[in-house]
């Protein structure tokens, strides 16, 4: 399966490209790690339960208990995550940057030698 994310856009002034990943990799990563952290509660809840722990006890055990190992046992996955959403993060700041270049008359992303025109003061009144 391959996918494709967005085409590259300039990262900063001079930088380098960046490659903003797909909304559907980006979904793709959250709804594994969600998947991920509620079958590790529900494996820990049915373990207790086979212990033969009451049910709310072992859900509030099991919630207990899933919050650090998730954060040990699935260190990949939200790596993954969070380096997507990064990623989608500095594409769009970079898009951003370069549209209000080309709105300030800018001919390049990274010139800032051309002063932005001052914005019209607005009245109190209006």
């Amino acid at each position: 399966m391959s996918s494709q994310g967005d085409p590259p856009v300039p990262a900063q002034p001079g930088g380098a490209e960046v490659r903003r990943p797909s909304p559907g990799q980006t979904l793709g990563a959250m709804w594994l790690y969600t998947v991920l952290r509620f079958g590790l509660f529900l494996a820990l809840w049915g373990l207790l339960w086979l212990a033969r722990v009451p049910g709310l006890l072992a859900a509030t055990i099991a919630l207990v208990l899933s919050i650090p190992l998730s954060y040990i046992l699935l260190r990949k996955q939200r790596a993954r995550l969070a380096a997507n959403l990064e990623a989608r993060v500095t594409a769009r700041q970079a898009h951003r940057h370069d549209l209000d270049s080309q709105l300030a008359g800018q001919d390049r992303p990274g010139d800032d030698a051309a002063p932005r025109p001052a914005r019209p003061k607005r009245r109190s009144g209006q």
